[in-house]
């Protein structure tokens, strides 16, 4: 069920190519075969998303002809590809789960865990295709449109969607489930529901078009015994239950069902599914299955994939390391200037990517072995590039910036801008700290003159036209994909667009644009944005339910209620969010806990002399730094497994900890001053108003 070879939450955004599970014939072997090619086939789709997006860019701005349907067709093209790659996902087992107690767990306890796990989804999913297979039978029956001025039938084809990724979601846990027994019984009665799964299908299809049939029929009426269920709330009186206690009630499920190690995604989903049930019957799905179809019509988490499809083509151009190579010829004979430069790169990286783990991963493979072979500090070295790859997350265009935005309903424009300054300053501080202690301790950096000196090789390496090209093709992408942000010529998504054609003429200008690298370039970003999407879908269908039984209100009364300063309350909820990063992946807490503080922070404006629209603003910076901390943390800090993974195999993780404490505390600082002079995030955004 969980991917059990890394004992951390580690975003899959953030995750270099993975390999493809291979299957074995019969049912289970076409059921393989259906997901992995239906995830490879929706992978082209994002191509067409590019193509169509520089499209409309060139007739709205060269032909002066915007078009009708570009905006829809991108929105419908990206959300059907992160639907249908469930089965692919799901098949690779690349779902985000916590597992780190099944890193401690005996073999035993772990096929428990793993079988509580796999029947907790099949639960979850099987609710979920019934309500969504209703669904999109009515959508169909109306072929339900936008509405728009193209008036696509979009609404239709999503919840169609909708319905056809959680079943081949379902019937791939179900593949897992059988293979999971080794007793034919149990392996029979996994089939035997599978088979009444597919039946129910075929008979709500049926019903939908023919009216009563025999089919339908026998399946209620195995579905009959089930009944009761559905007014179990009313008999527990569940609307008399305090909030409070419903809401200890729903963090201590959400515990104990992250505990297995099951996928986030049908955690949150699996609650929301509960909840709704226990609150409003069977009526009560309807809800869940509409807040998670809501999702899929926002246009701004478009950018999401095609941000990370920019990252891996620039990865797979060999353009990091070029630019390296040039950044360490500027550092001259400063000491500590390899340092220094490896920060510079990061930055720039940071401005073209806004991928975290794949920043890191190319620093530790380009940086990491130059550094320790000229003599730096290993320490240092390590601390460094993880520090200096989490820029990744607070220098635009950054994905985390993408995600809280959707979720807080923050300008994406505002929040881009709000970013350069910490991001910068962040930066400054690791140059500054790594300057001063290698004066200190000489010894921590030699210069270039002393490692000549030391190696006997006289001579310095010159500038070739390749490291030159390098320099300006990565200055050219960020002046398209950010010049055409704010220069009002395209929208994040579309200047995400801009980036992924900037990315392939680079990687065309250094001939490594080949067939099979966009095809792998494709079938990565497929699987890191489907790897998240469904834990975007199970949170926001959580934090949906929670707030229409009162949840939210209750807790915008506790922390409104506290009387203490206001500034309090923001250290209260950066608080909350250090102690959820420590297990928690950072795109569920983004999802669960941002529409409970956005509201409560608003509210603070006027008491820390702020108005409502640059509050959030100023909030979301904090919040995205607060993620920073919570990337190089121990015990689970993503950036430390990924520099682990690219690192010599003498360093330990317990070294990678210990290296990245100086700069967990650089970043405390920079957090402290953005809480102290808000306008170090405000001052960009206000002047472009």
């Amino acid at each position: 069920m969980a991917d059990h070879t890394a004992p951390s939450t580690a975003s899959p955004l953030d995750t270099p190519e993975l390999p493809v599970e291979r299957s074995e014939g019969g049912l289970l072997g076409f059921i393989d075969h259906v997901s992995r090619f239906t995830g490879l086939a929706v992978g082209q789709l994002y191509l067409i998303c590019v193509v169509i997006t520089i499209y409309e860019i060139i007739m709205r701005y060269v032909f002066f002809k915007p078009t009708l349907w570009a905006f829809e067709m991108v929105m419908v093209l990206c959300a059907l590809t992160w639907l249908l790659s469930a089965g692919y996902v799901t098949l690779n087992r690349r779902h985000i789960g916590i597992t780190i107690i099944q890193q401690f767990a005996s073999k035993g306890a772990l096929w428990w865990l793993d079988l509580f796990a796999l029947m907790i989804g099949v639960v979850a999913l099987s609710l979920l295709t019934h309500e969504t297979l209703k669904a999109a039978l009515e959508a169909w029956n109306v072929t339900e449109r936008s509405g728009s001025s193209f008036n696509a039938p979009e609404p239709m084809v999503l919840k169609i969607g909708l319905a056809v990724g959680a079943g081949m979601y379902l019937l791939q846990l179900l593949a897992h489930l059988y293979r999971h027994f080794n007793a034919s019984l149990m392996r029979g009665l996994v089939i035997a529901y599978g088979v009444f799964y597919l039946l129910h299908v075929a008979a709500g299809i049926m019903h939908n078009g023919f009216g009563d049939n025999l089919l339908s029929t026998l399946t209620s009426t195995v579905w009959s015994p089930l009944a009761p269920l559905g007014d179990l709330g009313a008999t527990l009186d569940i609307r008399s239950v305090p909030i409070s206690t419903v809401t200890f009630a729903i963090v201590a499920g959400l515990f104990v069902l992250m505990a297995t190690g099951m996928p986030l995604g049908l955690v949150t989903m699996i609650v929301s599914l509960v909840i709704a049930l226990l609150y409003f019957g069977p009526q009560g799905l309807y809800l869940v299955s509409s807040n998670v179809y809501g999702l899929l019509e926002s246009y701004s988490l478009v950018a999401v994939p095609l941000f990370v499809m920019m990252s891996t083509i620039l990865e797979r151009s060999g353009l990091a390391r070029d630019l390296f190579d040039a950044m360490a010829i500027f550092a001259g004979n400063l000491r500590g200037g390899v340092a220094v430069q490896t920060t510079v790169v990061a930055v720039i990286l940071a401005a073209m990517t806004g991928i975290m783990g794949g920043e890191i991963v190319m620093l530790g493979l380009v940086a990491l072995p130059q550094m320790i072979r000229l003599g730096y500090n290993r320490k240092l070295a390590l601390g460094l590039i993880c520090a200096a790859g989490s820029l990744a997350t607070l220098i635009p265009p950054s994905v985390i910036m993408i995600v809280y935005g959707l979720a807080a309903k923050v300008a994406l424009g505002d929040l881009f801008l709000a970013g350069f300054l910490p991001g910068l300053m962040l930066a400054s501080l690791y140059v500054a700290y790594v300057l001063i202690l290698c004066q200190i301790k000489p010894h921590y950096a030699p210069t270039a003159a002393e490692i000549m000196a030391r190696d006997g090789t006289p001579g310095t390496p010159s500038m070739s036209w390749d490291r030159l090209r390098a320099v300006f093709a990565c200055l050219a992408l960020i002046a398209g994909v950010m010049g055409s942000i704010y220069g009002g010529i395209a929208s994040v998504t579309e200047a995400a667009g801009v980036g992924v054609v900037g990315a392939m003429g680079v990687a065309w200008l250094r001939g490594t644009l080949t067939w099979d690298v966009i095809q792998s370039v494709t079938r990565q970003t497929m699987m890191t944005v489907g790897s998240i999407i469904w834990l975007v879908l199970g949170a926001v269908s959580l934090v949906g339910i929670y707030n229409i039984i009162g949840g939210a209100s209750f807790l915008k009364g506790v922390f409104t209620g506290l009387d203490i300063h206001p500034m309090l309350v923001i250290l209260l909820m950066m608080g909350i969010l250090v102690i959820l990063g420590t297990f928690m992946e950072w795109i569920a807490i983004v999802f669960i806990t941002v529409p409970i503080f956005a509201p409560v922070v608003l509210d603070l404006a006027p008491k820390l002399g702020m108005s409502e629209e640059w509050i959030a603003v100023w909030f979301g910076i904090l919040f995205v730094m607060n993620m920073q901390v919570y990337f190089l943390s121990p015990p689970f800090g993503p950036a430390c497994f990924w520099m682990k993974s690219v690192a010599p195999k003498d360093v330990t993780l317990q070294e990678i900890f210990s290296s990245v404490l100086p700069f967990m505390a650089l970043q405390v600082i920079g957090i402290v001053l953005v809480m102290s002079f808000p306008e170090i995030a405000l001052y960009l955004p206000k002047l472009m108003k």
